[in-house]
């Protein structure tokens, strides 16, 4: 295979802008050959922007049994990214999901099966893994360049929103639409990071505020704390109705600590380990050197497109995921887990019990009552927003 023949599924705003990049041929060796949607109106503006060569579909099925398409994106609601990577993964296309990976980790859990049994290539769009400030920390910690881990602090709440954005779609911010709200819109990106560079928690406690500042059933403000096996522990603090906002990372081990913040990291490291300081220093508070450094971003993150040419890389060329699909299984354990914890008002184990956590949800969706919303249009850009990437 020369042309990696890609078919969306979902052309609403981040579909869009995925069908148009392809389409404009940004990726090398990936064609865009097909797109769906169930909405004639994004259908009728993907015959307008795109050419008569790009398929249109109006259901997914239709497009996976056209033999047009040996791989897929899927842009739709989020509970509907495992049944529809499912039936991919029976027909042996490729995948690359949006994030998150699923609302539950029951299915997604069935859909990594259902992947690996496959064999073909799954991605997931975690496009933040490509920043570089996060990559290098990644690697730093990995190498062990802080020690052993302490603590680990994120405050990521710069992504103020109003009423009218909830109002803007009748899905938003609904239990049976997204499955979840900041958690689970905003978060996946960053609960994804977190457990990239730190790894999977042992236990959390979560404290997730419904309806804090706006007009919706979900939770709109948030408070994890989580702890290691190891004795590390970790906080994460989010909410979408705090402006101006905050995004500042912050890990502590007993070589330093590093602080990612306002597009810089900045690494305080000490010369020897804290525990040897600790026990073999004569002073009650010594003061220890400590080494000063400060690592710029230099230029954008390589963001969508990078993930996009991965994806096709991963294919056509055997190459590495940056994100494989079946990882976002862990980010999605930990805001399943959050969501567990606060409506039990209990510390949460993980993995997390897939059964008591959908039983509930399950519940809360039957509970639901849908608000009557003004839905505006939802608009088409054929563009990646700056919202969709590391925003300082």
């Amino acid at each position: 295979m020369e042309t990696l023949r890609i078919g969306i599924v979902g052309i609403g705003n981040m579909g869009s802008a995925h069908a148009v990049q392809l389409f404009e041929d940004r990726v090398k060796g990936a064609r865009l050959t097909a797109v769906c949607d169930i909405d004639r109106n994004r259908l009728q503006w993907a015959k307008e922007r795109l050419s008569d060569k790009v398929l249109l579909y109006e259901n997914d099925e239709a497009l996976l049994d056209s033999g047009e398409v040996d791989a897929i994106i899927i842009a739709t609601p989020h509970n509907f990214h495992p049944v529809i990577a499912m039936k991919a993964f029976e027909r042996k296309i490729n995948v690359l999901t949006e994030k998150p990976a699923g609302v539950d980790t029951a299915g997604v859990a069935e859909m990594n099966r259902a992947a690996e049994e496959s064999g073909v290539v799954f991605g997931i769009m975690f496009n933040q893994r490509t920043n570089q400030l996060y990559r290098k920390l990644h690697d730093l910690v990995r190498e062990g360049a802080l020690g052993d881990i302490k603590r680990f602090v994120w405050i990521i709440n710069n992504w103020y929103r109003t009423q009218a954005y909830y109002d803007s779609g009748d899905w938003r911010a609904t239990w049976n639409g997204e499955g979840g709200g900041v958690l689970l819109n905003q978060c996946p990106h960053n609960l994804d990071i977190w457990q990239w560079i730190m790894g999977m928690p042992a236990r959390l406690r979560a404290f997730c505020n419904v309806a804090h500042y706006h007009r919706i059933s979900v939770e709109d403000d948030a408070t994890i704390y989580a702890e290691y096996e190891n004795g590390a522990s970790a906080v994460f603090i989010t909410s979408t109705g705090e402006c101006p906002g905050t995004n500042r990372m912050e890990i502590s081990g007993t070589l330093g600590k590093a602080v990612i913040e306002n597009g810089s990291l900045k690494l305080f490291l000490l010369e020897r380990d804290e525990r040897e300081i600790c026990f073999t220093s004569k002073e009650g508070m010594p003061k220890e050197k400590v080494n000063c450094r400060t690592i710029e971003q230099e230029g954008p993150d390589g963001g969508h497109l990078e993930i996009l040419q991965n994806f096709t890389d991963a294919v056509l060329q055997g190459k590495e995921l940056l994100a494989p699909g079946t990882s976002g299984i862990f980010s999605l354990s930990i805001s399943n887990a959050a969501y567990l914890s606060a409506w039990k008002d209990e510390w949460v184990t993980l993995p997390v019990d897939a059964e008591e956590f959908t039983r509930l949800l399950d519940i809360r969706k039957k509970e639901e009552k849908v608000a009557d919303k003004k839905v505006r249009k939802e608009k088409m850009t054929g563009e990646y927003s700056n919202r969709w990437s590391v925003r300082w």
